[in-house]
């Protein structure tokens, strides 16, 4: 088992990170997941969230708005709709954008999409904390 694998994060405006990662952690929308040397091939969704790469230099957080996350044993490539370097106040405009968005639906849903917004709405909320 390698120790180390290439990843890749890459937005429409461009890319964000490339190189040897240990972990990297993806906020995928049907649950968190981490992606590691020789993950059995993945395809999934990203919700709105932190993204954390542990690499050879330390760990490095961005903020993505959404996308897509392409898994496979020796590669990770994340394509965020939007992505950012979550030190920066951009990250948090733009979860802070996207928490008001999902609040204000919330508030205008009924019975199970409602309490998919609340979900929705928490999970940003302590992102947004955690930045």
């Amino acid at each position: 088992m390698a120790d180390m694998f290439q990843f890749d994060l890459v937005s429409p405006e461009r890319k964000l990170a490339s190189g040897q990662a240990r972990a990297v952690q993806i906020p995928g929308a049907d649950g968190d997941l981490t992606a590691m040397p020789d993950h059995a091939p993945t395809i999934t969704t990203l919700r709105p969230g932190v993204l954390v790469v542990e690499g050879a230099s330390g760990e490095e957080r961005f903020v993505v708005t959404g996308g897509f996350a392409e898994i496979s044993p020796e590669a990770t490539t994340v394509l965020a709709e939007r992505a950012y370097p979550a030190a920066g106040e951009e990250a948090r405009a733009a979860l802070q954008a996207i928490l008001e968005d999902v609040r204000a639906k919330a508030d205008a849903a009924s019975g199970a999409d409602k309490d998919a917004f609340d979900k929705t709405a928490d999970d940003l909320a302590k992102a947004i904390e955690g930045l």
